[in-house]
């Protein structure tokens, strides 16, 4: 397996696959991300699966960078309607948990 090509990237998805995530899906929701960008045809989106993101009560999470975003409650279909919004420029506010620099953590 060679390099990534980045000459396209905007968006990295990390999809966490800490104990908790994994309890909530993390290993189908990683999928569906993964299926929906390649049903979207888009090189600008890159996912990769991490370690905690020790948000454990918010499982299952991803981030987006460079956007600062943070999802949280995630689940298949989520993650499809994420990269769709993503191609629109747009967010997924029913499932963001924090965004820097924008809001204030979300209290449960």
């Amino acid at each position: 397996m060679g390099n990534y090509n980045l000459d396209e990237l905007q968006q990295h998805i990390l999809i966490c696959h800490g104990s908790s995530c994994k309890k909530n899906r993390a290993e189908e929701i990683t999928a569906a991300i993964r299926d929906e960008v390649k049903t979207q045809k888009t090189s600008s989106i890159l996912v990769t699966r991490t370690e905690c993101l020790k948000r454990c009560s918010d499982a299952c999470n991803a981030v987006i960078y460079p956007a600062g975003v943070w999802y949280k409650e995630m689940t298949p279909g989520a993650g499809r309607k994420l990269v769709k919004k993503l191609g629109k420029g747009k967010l997924m506010k029913k499932h963001i948990s924090y965004h820097v620099g924008k809001y204030k953590e979300a209290t449960p």
